[in-house]
């Protein structure tokens, strides 16, 4: 079984190539939002995929969103992507895509810590905190706070 790494649609011109998802514009106030099945990790896109890892990160949006806004605006659009694609590209966008508003973003990364790793321990080594909360003298890299703490951090 192999996964999609990269999408081919055609009849859409692309506007965004991130590292797991491609943006197709639909019109001037709409995005076809793809998820594929490239893995990410450390800021690298590694060159084996996860097959169907896309139809199941779309899966989870679309079951959190029905969840949690159901009386509040979003910017899905209720669109089939299927129905914005050529026939011959129908396939790349089943079960993995979502047509959505076209919106300026919030330029925010929101983390939630709860064990001290990564960037995170750079800063504490350097600082004994973690974008300014002040965290316990003498943790170890990889140790669980002792609560979970909230770093959000503009995103570029």
């Amino acid at each position: 079984m192999s996964g999609l790494m990269n999408t081919s649609i055609k009849s859409l011109p692309c506007v965004y190539r991130g590292k797991v998802r491609e943006c197709y514009a639909v019109g001037e106030d709409k995005l076809l939002m793809i998820a594929t099945d490239r893995i990410s990790a450390f800021d690298v896109i590694l060159s084996v995929p996860i097959p169907n890892k896309g139809k199941v990160l779309t899966g989870l949006t679309q079951f959190w969103f029905n969840k949690l806004t159901a009386d509040l605006p979003t910017q899905l659009t209720g669109i089939d992507p299927a129905t914005v694609v050529a026939p011959d590209e129908v396939d790349q966008v089943v079960g993995r895509a979502m047509v959505v508003k076209r919106l300026k973003p919030i330029l925010v990364e929101c983390v939630a810590r709860g064990y001290i790793i990564g960037g995170g321990w750079k800063d504490y080594q350097a600082t004994g905190s973690v974008c300014g909360v002040k965290l316990p003298a003498g943790l170890k890299m990889a140790e669980k706070l002792p609560e979970p703490i909230f770093t959000p951090a503009a995103k570029a």
